[in-house]
């Protein structure tokens, strides 16, 4: 092949890149609007981007029906902003987390990080309140986020040290690492339920199903201050997770800082885990599904996955959401419920796709 025919085949692949993620904008903007737009009070869509456009453009205001307004400025915005922020962020881990552990099947949820974050939050919600507000004492309302993403960084860690102790990771230890850390995680979440009192019993029951319903501005926007400079981190980390798919060694030599960039993304990795498990709950199989979607559709340069994975994570939680609100009105489903009866059998595929080409599991 000529350098004049690589050339044009480069271009043609870039600008299937380039219009395949303005697709996924078109669908992340299509979800924001059927977030805001479809509850019990059922606000038209023209209505509803109108409203939008006002709310982010101010200098431009328009009658609308104040009910409405409201709905979606205080009620359904605060939901629909943590569901883009939280479903960019398990989705971007996730990618991350792979490319890392060079291994498809690495999730937050699958591998023990979900879990790590979320029983961190159980035990502040039971035991460390006094403790964490006494050292956050200046904002007690950061000090769950500050925990959930502790017990990420801990999982992480543990996991990390585990799966790497000689030098290489395979996809069976992997597994089985996760399963033990979730199964540890599970017992340590078992014992603070009962030990709870009524309260309390509330709060975890929906650290172990996952919900948006939650959401509220004071609390969501500087968690989403958070996740939006720690995703935009792990973004930038597209270059070195390329080099690291070719192996450590390889990336050594093509001039990346192996130890800096492990650390980096493992510490950004599950900072963004941490901070959305803290106010959403357990959310799991996004981090897993998304990315291989991604890849699928736009190749394995993690240049275009990373930043793809971000606004297609974020419309897929919102279309869960959407699902869990309307299936069984007036009552809401917990999101983690759709979620998993997404990713569950899209795990046993990738399963069942390793072991017909003959890799181990």
């Amino acid at each position: 092949m000529s350098a004049q025919s690589l050339s044009i085949v480069i271009s043609k692949l870039h600008q299937k890149r380039i219009l395949t993620i303005i697709l996924l904008v078109c669908f992340l903007f299509v979800s924001i609007v059927l977030g805001l737009a479809v509850g019990p009070l059922k606000i038209p869509a023209l209505n509803t981007i109108n409203i939008l456009l006002d709310i982010l453009n101010p200098f431009i205001s328009n009658s609308h029906d104040h009910v409405q307004e409201t709905v979606i400025s205080s009620l359904r915005g605060p939901r629909v902003v943590l569901g883009v922020v939280t479903g960019a962020a398990l989705a971007v881990s996730g990618a991350c987390f792979q490319s890392l552990f060079r291994n498809p099947l690495a999730d937050p949820g699958v591998i023990g990080v979900s879990a790590g974050a979320a029983t961190a939050a159980v035990v502040y919600i039971v035991l460390g309140q006094g403790v964490m507000i006494s050292l956050f004492g200046f904002a007690p309302k950061y000090a769950l986020p500050v925990s959930a993403m502790l017990g990420a960084l801990l999982a992480v860690v543990v996991l990390y040290l585990f799966v790497n102790r000689r030098g290489g990771i395979e996809v069976a230890t992997l597994l089985l690492a996760g399963i033990a850390l979730n199964a540890f995680c599970g017992s340590v979440t078992g014992i603070l339920v009962f030990i709870s009192d009524d309260q309390q019993l509330r709060e975890l029951t929906f650290w172990t199903l996952g919900s948006l319903a939650r959401a509220q501005w004071d609390s969501v926007i500087p968690v989403c201050i958070l996740l939006i400079f720690v995703i935009s981190i792990l973004i930038s980390k597209g270059n070195a997770l390329n080099a690291f798919s070719l192996g450590e060694a390889e990336a050594y030599h093509l001039g990346f800082d192996v130890k800096r960039i492990k650390r980096s993304i493992v510490i950004f990795g599950a900072a963004a885990v941490g901070a959305a498990v803290a106010l959403t709950g357990i959310i799991g199989f996004v981090g897993l599904v998304v990315p291989h979607i991604v890849r699928l559709l736009l190749g394995a340069d993690n240049r275009y996955v990373l930043p793809a994975s971000a606004i297609a994570g974020g419309g897929l939680i919102l279309i869960a959401d959407l699902f869990a609100r309307i299936a069984v009105q007036p009552a809401e489903m917990p999101i983690g419920v759709i979620t998993s009866l997404i990713g569950a059998p899209f795990f046993l595929y990738l399963l069942s796709r390793r072991r017909h080409l003959g890799l181990s599991i």
